[in-house]
């Protein structure tokens, strides 16, 4: 009896580690998740709580990580001054102009492009797709003067359409390499069967195609809306008027040799930030789907 029972009990013992050191991998990878979700948010968190700090507990030499006096002066400064003899609002209106457009002109670009590529065979379609990845390899920095240079001929210094042509031209690549998967994972026979029906050629795009694909624009419209967004070296150096300046610039007023207006910098960032957040709420849904949805070899 006790020789049939030890398999027993050996059985269990066994089971009983595999459950220990499944319970304590879980716990190990949920601590590592929740260890990098705290490196990740501490820095916003700083930057939103240094907002609403007076002056004497920013510069405190014992700081703390909530403000014990919150004050919205430096919020008013921001919106209410006068920034480099600008309104706050011209600046944001300038970013929040050149981000739509960009989305707008590269979404457009891209999905005809991704649609070609995936549906079409054509001559040279590799040699196309392989310098999409190489545009991507090419660091920002090395293009301000080519870039300078050529919009300097065509007569779009210091204008926003022509940092919107920088900037789709930024976020084409990408967007096309993303959306490839998207058109590539759609069935042709739905096409087809449009076909069939009567549809012609674009009403197929835009009644069949484009709304199956509708995720892979909002994904993509994500990372248009935060290049145009956070751009500072192109809108910079190519930028010359102040009623032109974006965000970006703007937060540069508050930086001189005499010392950094910390106040201010995090109010006018935590405002900068906002615009963000709420375009990642209104596509959280379809930006999940949409990343999930395009993970198909094509």
């Amino acid at each position: 009896m006790s020789v049939s029972a030890s398999p027993r009990a050996a059985a269990r013992t066994g089971g009983g580690r595999a459950r220990r050191r499944r319970l304590l991998r879980k716990g190990a990878l949920n601590g590592a998740g929740i260890l990098i979700f705290l490196l990740a948010v501490f820095p916003v968190f700083w930057m939103v709580s240094t907002a609403f700090k007076p002056n004497d507990e920013i510069f405190s030499t014992t700081p703390k990580p909530l403000p014990a006096h919150p004050t919205l002066d430096h919020f008013d400064l921001v919106l209410n001054g006068q920034i480099a003899e600008t309104s706050f609002w011209v600046y944001f209106r300038n970013s929040a102009m050149l981000a739509l457009v960009t989305v707008v002109v590269s979404g457009l670009l891209a999905v005809l492009a991704a649609t070609a590529v995936a549906r079409y065979r054509f001559t040279f379609r590799t040699t196309f797709l392989i310098m999409l990845l190489i545009v991507q390899m090419v660091p920002l920095e090395a293009l301000v003067i080519p870039l300078f240079l050529d919009l300097k001929q065509l007569d779009l210094l210091n204008s926003l359409p022509g940092l919107v042509i920088v900037y789709a031209g930024f976020a084409v690549p990408f967007a096309i390499w993303m959306l490839r998967g998207f058109v590539a994972a759609v069935p042709k026979e739905l096409e087809e069967a449009a076909a069939i029906d009567g549809a012609g050629p674009i009403r197929t795009f835009f009644r069949v195609l484009l709304p199956l694909i509708a995720p892979g624009l909002v994904a993509t419209s994500i990372f248009s809306f935060i290049t145009a967004w956070n751009e500072l070296i192109f809108a910079y150096t190519f930028l010359d008027d102040q009623d032109k300046y974006t965000l970006p610039i703007m937060l540069q007023f508050f930086f001189s040799r005499s010392g950094n207006s910390w106040g201010p910098i995090m109010a006018a960032s935590t405002l900068l930030t906002i615009p963000v957040i709420i375009f990642f709420l209104v596509v959280q849904r379809r930006m999940v789907s949409g990343l999930t949805a395009g993970a198909v070899k094509g």
